[in-house]
């Protein structure tokens, strides 16, 4: 199992993970809320601003701090630390 850094700590499977995409567009953001009212939406950003959301093949909605980016790379095998600043 892969488990692919989001930031602060956390990590996820990278075999679970379906996209990593920018929560900007309104159908994300609708995406985000129907995640919290079924209560599958995980929030990994410790207060600070959500600029990646996760969607997960268990229908897992996680917000994340770092670039979508860099976690493409950390899930590509590449460092991407050089696009984040969640980590400082």
């Amino acid at each position: 199992m892969k488990l692919i850094p989001i930031g602060y700590g956390n990590a996820v499977s990278g075999n679970r993970l379906i996209a990593v995409v920018s929560p900007e567009s309104a159908p994300i953001k609708r995406i985000i809320q129907d995640a919290r009212d079924r209560g599958m939406l995980i929030d990994a950003t410790y207060g600070r601003k959500t600029k990646s959301v996760l969607i997960m093949d268990s229908d897992h909605v996680i917000l994340a701090s770092a670039l979508p980016a860099s976690i493409a790379g950390r899930a590509s095998g590449n460092d991407g630390e050089e696009d984040c600043d969640d980590d400082r």
